[in-house]
């Protein structure tokens, strides 16, 4: 962060003083203003709700360029890590800002594999659920617990205990989802296997069973993998930000990862890839789009398209691309190609593309929309795509939660308010209220 001999004078238009107020550069993307003696030097703050034009710390692990449609991840770009590294290469890359040779990448995913277990105790957290439980609730719970039992790595101010609890959150978090999917089906818990790749191991704990031996399919692994990968990391986004304002009071990293899950529950945030599984299912076939499009057109409907645009990206989601070739090696690896739900997507995506309205708008498919087809086909349960999306984007959570901790200049959360409400009166007694 460099400062600019540029300063942002802000002027009065009732005589009070002018102030100047720093300005710093990036290194890339817009320059910020420095308002932090603003209130001291004015008595005012600023009004920005959802902190659209705020830029609440610095960083240097994730940059999104909106308008370019660019995504990088320590100045890699999205399309390059997706093609040429796996997820584990990906977490090393966030964790520690640069990829792994052969021998880190080795020593790394050795580390993570042999933390994959969870504790015994932990099957009787999963008996004190619902068996119908949302899987979302189970992790915020499970995920939150585990401070209970790893005492030896909650000093957040010793580097290698944050590097331990960085390795048992993205080592356990597979395993923990599996679990909750298997408690919901009322099969027996699957134990995870050291010789088998992250995502391969996954992929066995959730639909293995005691009765036959697993059968690992590549290319699935693959997409699941791809999926983690795009999912792993997206800036200052509504629960990365929740876990960097819980983990700035002091907060435990396990306490900080489930805050997390807690508002990536939210239908705005983590949901869009299961609203758009949903929105095909409404559809219903591929003889209905027609009438649902006029639906999306007409704006007295509330009818919208799920899984189209992106707040963020203005042109198209760099994710999508990718997700969409993984789409479609899923499909034919499964014979799904002529499956309804899938040519009613198909279908779907087509006209979103050819028509004028979407074209003119800019509303492209984006990565929930392929996700969403790729997890169902994968046999995810739409009830899981969250869930799913918790476990890619624990380790973009930890390393903005690292990063934070290592900040000198990082201070307590407290966001300010304009105040509406009653000025200050007295209470009366009862009688006369």
């Amino acid at each position: 962060m460099n400062i600019s001999d540029t300063k942002a004078t802000l002027s009065f238009s009732d005589g009070s003083t002018p102030i100047d107020m720093p300005i710093y550069k990036g290194t890339v993307g817009p320059d910020v203003i420095d308002i932090r003696k603003l209130y001291a030097q004015t008595g005012k703050f600023t009004y920005d709700p959802g902190f659209m034009s705020t830029a609440a710390c610095n960083s240097s692990i994730t940059y999104i360029d909106g308008d370019k449609g660019e995504l990088l991840y320590r100045g890699y770009p999205i399309e390059q890590l997706a093609v040429n590294c796996d997820f584990l290469e990906t977490c090393y890359l966030l964790l520690n800002g640069e990829l792994p040779n052969k021998e880190e990448n080795l020593k790394f995913s050795d580390t993570v594999t042999k933390h994959t277990m969870v504790h015994e105790q932990m099957q009787f957290f999963f008996r004190g659920f619902r068996r119908d439980a949302h899987p979302m609730s189970v992790l915020v719970g499970t995920v939150g617990a585990l401070a209970s039992f790893y005492h030896d790595s909650l000093d957040i101010n010793d580097p290698h205990h944050r590097e331990v609890s960085a390795i048992r959150l993205i080592a356990k978090m597979p395993t923990l989802v599996a679990m909750s999917y298997k408690y919901s089906i009322g099969q027996p818990f699957v134990y995870p296997r050291n010789d088998l790749s992250y995502s391969a191991n996954f992929m066995r704990m959730m639909f293995g069973n005691p009765c036959e031996e697993y059968v690992v399919n590549e290319v699935l692994v693959r997409a699941l993998d791809r999926i983690l990968i795009l999912h792993a990391d997206h800036e200052q986004n509504a629960s990365t930000s929740t876990v960097r304002l819980a983990g700035s009071s002091g907060a435990n990293p396990f306490a900080c990862i489930a805050a997390g899950i807690a508002c990536l529950w939210g239908p705005a945030h983590g949901g869009a890839n299961e609203a758009a599984l949903n929105m095909l299912k409404e559809i219903g076939t591929v003889e209905n789009i027609p009438a649902f499009i006029e639906k999306v057109k007409d704006k007295n409907s509330g009818v919208k398209l799920m899984g189209f645009g992106h707040r963020v990206y203005k042109n198209f989601d760099p994710r999508a691309k990718l997700m969409r070739e993984t789409c479609y090696e899923v499909l034919e690896e499964l014979g799904l190609q002529d499956d309804p739900l899938f040519k009613l997507a198909m279908a779907l995506e087509k006209i979103a593309l050819e028509d004028d309205y979407f074209v003119s708008r800019k509303l492209y498919p984006n990565v929930d929309f392929y996700s969403g087809i790729v997890q169902s086909a994968l046999g995810i349960p739409v009830s899981l795509f969250t869930g799913i999306f918790a476990m890619a984007r624990t380790i973009g959570w930890i390393a903005q939660w690292n990063e934070m901790i290592s900040d000198p200049e990082q201070k307590i959360g407290r966001p300010r308010q304009l105040f509406v409400g009653s000025p200050t009166r007295d209470v009366k007694p009862i009688d006369k209220r």
